[in-house]
C-alpha cells in the first residue's frame, strides 16, 4: 500500500508524523472517507464540499484548494491499483507546541489512506445485521467530521461486545444517528431520517439515497424520530459511504420485526445501486435523479 502525507507518495510505515502534531495532542483535525469504484472517486465533489464546511468549521484554512485534491486522491488511486477502494483522509493544524489555542503559524498536515472496501455479500442480503440502541454521549457539533472520535469508539465497542455492527444512538428520546452512519427508518411505507443540524453528520449517502428515492416519488421525510417510534417501525436502516444501505434485523439482541431484512430495504438498496451505477459513468460523478 502506498500513502500521502504532506505532498509525499511512500509506504506507511515511512510516514511519520511528530508528536506535536495538534490531531495527536488535541484532535484537533477533520477527516473524509470517499468511496471508489472501478477506480473511480463516489461523489467527489460532495465529499470535498463537506470536507470544506469540516475545515471552516474549525477555522483551518484549506491547504490543497482549487483542483489539487482531486488530483492527489486520483494518484493515490493508481498507487493503489485494486478493486474497490476507500479513501482515508485526514488534515490536521499541524505541529506546534502544546497550547489550546491556536497556534500562530503552523503547517497543516495531510494525509491520506486506501483501504479495500469489503462486498456486501449474501449474509446481509439474507440476515441483515444486528444494532444496539446506546446514549448519544459526543460533543454538540457532530455535523463537523473531527478526528476526535472516542465517544463514537466507545459506542462501538459497546456494540461489537454484543456482537452487533452498530450503535443507534439516542439523545433526549430521540434518535440521532448511529456511531459510524445515519439511520433511517420506514413506518407505513413512510420513510423518515433525523433532519440536518449539529446533532448529526450531513451524511455523503444519506444525501443521495433521500435524493435517489424522492425523485422516484417515495414519501421521505426528514422528522425527529423518537424511540418509540424507532422501536416500532418496520424497518430499520444503516448508511455510510462505505456500507452503503444496511437492514437492521436485530435491535439490542432480539429479533426486529420479523428479523429479516424488509422488501422497502430490497427496493431502496436497488434504487441506490441503480443510481451509483449510472453516477460512475456521468463526469464529475454527478447524477439527475430521474
Amino acid at each position: 500500500m502506498i500513502a500521502y502525507l504532506n505532498g509525499e507518495y511512500l509506504p506507511p510505515e515511512q510516514a511519520c508524523i511528530s508528536p506535536l502534531d495538534r490531531g495527536f495532542l488535541f484532535g484537533d483535525g477533520v477527516y473524509e472517507v470517499i468511496p471508489s469504484y472501478g477506480g473511480k472517486l463516489f461523489l467527489l465533489d460532495a465529499h470535498l464540499e463537506r470536507l470544506g464546511r469540516s475545515l471552516a468549521a474549525i477555522r483551518l484554512p484549506d491547504p490543497i484548494p482549487g483542483g489539487g485534491w482531486s488530483v492527489m486522491l486520483e494518484r493515490l488511486l493508481r498507487e493503489n491499483p485494486g478493486g474497490d477502494r476507500s479513501v482515508y483522509l485526514q488534515v490536521t493544524r499541524g505541529v506546534a507546541p502544546r497550547d489550546h489555542a491556536f497556534p500562530g503559524h503552523a503547517t497543516a498536515t495531510v494525509f491520506a489512506m486506501v483501504s479495500p472496501i469489503a462486498p456486501q455479500g449474501p449474509t446481509v442480503a439474507g440476515a441483515g445485521v444486528s444494532a444496539i440502541t446506546a446514549p448519544d454521549q459526543r460533543w454538540g457539533r457532530c455535523d463537523i467530521k473531527s478526528v476526535a472520535l472516542l465517544a463514537n469508539v466507545l459506542a462501538r465497542q459497546q456494540a461489537a461486545d454484543h456482537a452487533a455492527v452498530e450503535a443507534i444512538l439516542l439523545r433526549d428520546g430521540l434518535l440521532t444517528e448511529g456511531a459510524a452512519s445515519n439511520v433511517f427508518v420506514v413506518t407505513n411505507d413512510v420513510v423518515y431520517t433525523t433532519p440536518l443540524g449539529p446533532a448529526i453528520l450531513p451524511g455523503i449517502t444519506r444525501d443521495f439515497l433521500l435524493g435517489v428515492l424522492r425523485a422516484r416519488g417515495w414519501d421521505c421525510r426528514e422528522e425527529p424520530v423518537p424511540e418509540g417510534a424507532l422501536r416500532a417501525a418496520d424497518e430499520i436502516w444503516l448508511t455510510s459511504s462505505t456500507k452503503e444501505v444496511l437492514p437492521v434485523t436485530r435491535l439490542d439482541g432480539q429479533p426486529f420485526g420479523d428479523g429479516q431484512p424488509g422488501p422497502v430495504w430490497r427496493e431502496a438498496l436497488d434504487q441506490y445501486r441503480q443510481a451509483r451505477d449510472r453516477a460512475m459513468r456521468v463526469p464529475g460523478n454527478e447524477v439527475a435523479h430521474d
